[in-house]
């Protein structure tokens, strides 16, 4: 048993509670220059997030009024360090903190409990299985600073779980989901499912910087294919690219405007990217695209379910903390490589690390500038 429990922060990007939400959520992703680089984004950022604020409460309200991301994530995290416990009775016991980019229950918020619950020893869990530095990149170096801000840099011993892609137990019940999104066509069409892999897009701009994301989508399609015996056409496509910056494609919507034109009318669009439902699962792909493809000819589509409270799932965190704490690792071997065009001083860090990770340098360049530093 340790002195004191052990913290799993599990880190997403959040989304609104509310319908006020919105509008500040919104405000603080595209203020985010490690999300989103706009062109004079002090100015235009706020812009584009007042005038898809209308438009996104609808949506919100068109799914019930507000993200059901901190339920799902909670209950995940419940079944997580109930796992944990018996999995790994030397570091017990285990509590699992969540930390949002940019809504309650912030870095700030989850370090102060942490700190208020006698932890010392802390893991920093990404719930992107897939790394970018967008994502997981952006979720860690707000997890450094906040934890500067607060005065608890030194307070815990960090470790970093930060990609899964291809982890057995997640790929075992991504499978899993796809298989239930097949029974739900007719026997005589599950054979002509075309099933489509949708992630979230990002900017070309980080992609082109070297980020590993399209790569790590792309195993993890590969491992759930094979999970699946190949034996079903499929493809990737990306989805939720906004703003006036060129974005990752395909676009799901473009791909199944595509293949209503080749006269498929059977497709099954899997969330591989997401571990749980939100607006980008419930609205844009059940509602949003659900439309394109009705439009387009598509008469039998259907989305895979996400993992949400899936036991297997469950399994899956559990086993994943459990082996990380086990290999005493600060972090994978490629999390401290950066992207060869890195431009931002605070990427590939881990604070107080349990163990020495190799962490390469970036170039110093004035565009360092643009990146926050507290």
């Amino acid at each position: 048993m340790s002195d004191g429990p052990t913290g799993i922060v599990m880190m997403n990007l959040g989304g609104p509670k509310t319908l006020d939400d919105v509008n500040p959520f919104l405000r603080a992703l595209f203020e985010d220059r490690e999300i989103i680089q706009l062109p004079l984004q002090k100015w235009l950022g706020p812009f584009i997030a007042d005038r898809r604020t209308k438009k996104i409460q609808q949506h919100y309200q068109e799914i019930g009024g507000g993200s059901p991301i901190l339920a799902w994530t909670e209950e995940q995290g419940r079944g997580m360090v109930e796992r944990l416990d018996r999995l790994s009775p030397a570091t017990a016991p285990h509590k699992f903190y969540v930390a949002f980019r940019y809504i309650e229950p912030t870095s700030e918020t989850a370090l102060k409990q942490m700190a208020a619950d006698g932890v010392t020893r802390a893991v920093a869990f990404t719930q992107y299985p897939q790394f970018s530095c967008s994502t997981t990149g952006s979720s860690l170096n707000e997890l450094w600073r906040a934890a500067r801000r607060v005065g608890l840099a030194d307070r815990f011993t960090w470790s970093v779980l930060d990609r899964w892609p291809t982890h057995p137990g997640f790929i075992d019940a991504m499978a899993e989901t796809v298989r239930q999104g097949l029974a739900k066509f007719a026997p005589e069409d599950q054979d002509d499912v075309v099933i489509v892999f949708s992630a979230h897009s990002l900017p070309l701009d980080v992609i082109d910087r070297g980020d590993a994301y399209p790569a790590e989508i792309g195993a993890s399609v590969h491992e759930v294919m094979e999970r699946l015996g190949y034996g079903h056409e499929y493809l990737i496509s990306y989805q939720s690219d906004v703003g006036p910056v060129r974005w990752l494609g395909a676009s799901t919507e473009k791909v199944l405007v595509e293949l209503g034109a080749k006269k498929r009318t059977n497709v099954l669009v899997v969330g591989i990217a997401f571990t749980s439902d939100h607006i980008e699962t419930l609205h844009e792909l059940d509602i949003e695209y659900g439309e394109v493809a009705h439009e387009a000819g598509i008469t039998n589509f259907h989305r895979a379910p996400a993992l949400n409270g899936m036991p297997e799932f469950q399994d899956a965190l559990a086993d994943l903390v459990a082996g990380h704490l086990a290999d005493g690792v600060a972090c994978t071997p490629n999390y401290g490589f950066r992207c060869p065009g890195c431009v931002n001083p605070q990427c590939r860090n881990v604070l107080k690390p349990v163990a020495p990770y190799k962490r390469t340098a970036v170039t110093v360049s004035p565009k360092n500038a643009q990146y926050p530093s507290r």
